[in-house]
């Protein structure tokens, strides 16, 4: 018996990385699990490679289009959703006086936007039930988890658009947890620190992501990543596994209590990359 038998978890982004690794922890503790990436292929690779009941959404979740169909997809597939994690992003870093109003915007829309859409889209799946179990004098949580950064919360050189995106997923959270609490639906955020991801990995011409038929260079430089053991006590950056425990906790029953919260999963970094 797994803590989250029967549950159906949506998680975006979760062909790679940490949202595999979601996505993998969800589905060893009995969720049902929508995996979802740009990349067609990558995500039905995952998902069949993922043990458990699993589903596959391919689409760039900014087409104003595509959050209906995402959360239609895991309808029709299970009739019911329990779990949003809203994990979908990638980074276009720039000094603010060289950054482009198409490179900011661009950032709003894939970290605050899209996860505003898909719970928008969400919403009477998570909340008509919780009525009527309401009126049964059930208690029945379902949980969204939206993803930030300590670029966020903190503020990080290079990174106005990121972090102004990953900032207004903390107010969402906070408005959704004070609008849907009465529904049982418990709302949190993770803020990540430095984890071992494309995001995060050297920055060189081969870390690279297709966005709308244009290359997209990821990763950090090097002297940045040379740094992670003076900026972090724990001494060292977190694996994708590590980043996706917080994430499985705020999704878990032992989370109940837990609401409008920004859980920190930085190996104790309170500040941003460099300062």
């Amino acid at each position: 018996m797994g803590v989250l038998d029967d549950k159906v978890a949506i998680v975006t982004g979760s062909a790679r990385g940490i949202g595999r690794a979601t996505a993998e922890i969800l589905s060893e503790h009995g969720a049902k699990v929508l995996i979802n990436d740009l990349d067609g292929d990558v995500a039905e690779q995952t998902a069949s490679e993922i043990g458990g009941e699993t589903v596959v959404f391919a689409g760039d979740l900014t087409d104003p289009s595509a959050p209906a169909k995402l959360v239609q997809t895991a309808i029709d597939a299970w009739g019911k959703i329990d779990i949003i994690v809203n994990n979908a992003g990638y980074t276009l870093d720039a000094p603010v006086h060289k950054m482009s109003d198409d490179w900011f915007q661009r950032m709003l829309d894939i970290h605050v936007v899209a996860p505003f859409r898909i719970v928008r889209e969400a919403a009477p799946y998570l909340r008509e039930p919780a009525k009527a179990e309401k009126e049964e004098g059930t208690e029945v949580f379902r949980k969204i988890v939206n993803v930030s950064s300590i670029s966020g919360t903190m503020g990080n050189a290079g990174q106005a658009n990121y972090a102004a995106g990953k900032a207004a997923v903390v107010g969402l959270t906070k408005t959704l947890a004070k609008e849907w609490g009465q529904f049982k639906i418990n709302c949190n955020a993770v803020a990540f620190g430095y984890i071992e991801t494309r995001l995060t990995a050297s920055k060189d011409e081969e870390n690279t992501m297709e966005i709308d038929g244009e290359k997209v260079q990821l990763g950090i430089p090097d002297q940045m990543r040379g740094m992670a053991s003076m900026l972090i006590p724990i001494g060292r950056p977190g694996t994708p596994q590590e980043a996706a425990g917080g994430v499985f906790f705020l999704c878990s029953p032992w989370s109940n209590y837990v609401h409008g919260q920004t859980l920190n999963i930085t190996g104790g970094q309170f500040t941003g990359m460099t300062t």
